[in-house]
């Protein structure tokens, strides 16, 4: 771990104990650089505002999931692909349970700390509505949009759900596969609703022809043309 990342943890880390013990509110910038061991100006060279060193980064945690979305498969399923992008954003708390556990525990005393992370993991809601909304940027209609918008604040409860639930827990369990269940829930429920027209509109486009290797090319393509004239015209003659 490099110097200046071993600083912002420790600052971190005297930022949430700090403001454990005497309030949010009554902690300085000054008492956190100190008890990290460091100058005041190196807390600003990581952190804008106290509330920065207190929350996580969700900043720099919203460009990975940005760009794990815009590189993800287009032959993927884009529920799956969003449950993979939660993925990302619990492993920013999995990575240091011990903060992460305290951390919460502090939001859950200064309302306006906790109101702020509910209006940052918004985003990543939002992220994940403008990708589903994106991959059906041709075909899509307001049905669609209404089942993205569904299935992102699925994953997005569910992640939530797993992570609270883990944190209440002291940080203790393997909170990926916890998440990974549920998800598992999510997508059995909501994959159908979700991706069901994309697989009415592949079922309408698969056409069967039961042959054998020696077939020559010309006689399969002309039972594929049989077949096509049939399913355009099935009355009988």
């Amino acid at each position: 771990m490099s110097a200046r990342r071993d600083a912002r943890r420790e600052l971190m880390s005297a930022a949430i104990s700090l403001s454990l013990e005497a309030g949010f509110d009554a902690t300085t910038v000054d008492e956190i650089a100190k008890a990290a061991g460091v100058a005041r100006r190196t807390f600003f060279r990581h952190f804008r505002t106290k509330e920065d060193a207190i929350l996580p980064d969700h900043d720099a945690c919203l460009g990975r999931v940005t760009e794990f979305l815009e590189s993800a498969s287009p032959l993927r399923s884009p529920l799956l692909v969003i449950a993979d992008a939660a993925g990302i954003v619990l492993d920013m708390y999995a990575e240091d349970p011990e903060t992460a556990v305290k951390r919460y525990e502090l939001t859950r005393r200064v309302p306006a700390l906790r109101e702020w992370e509910i209006a940052a993991i918004s985003r990543y809601q939002r992220a994940f509505v403008g990708y589903m909304d994106g991959r059906r940027a041709e075909d899509g209609g307001p049905e669609f949009r209404l089942r993205h918008e569904v299935a992102s604040a699925a994953v997005v409860a569910a992640h939530n759900h797993v992570l609270r639930g883990w944190l209440r827990s002291g940080g203790r369990g393997d909170v990926r596969v916890r998440l990974a269940a549920a998800i598992s829930e999510v997508i059995k429920t909501l994959g159908p609703w979700v991706d069901g027209l994309e697989a009415e509109a592949a079922a309408d486009e698969v056409m069967v022809v039961l042959t054998t290797r020696r077939t020559p090319l010309w006689k399969i393509a002309e039972e594929i043309e049989a077949v096509a004239r049939r399913a355009e015209d099935p009355a009988p003659r």
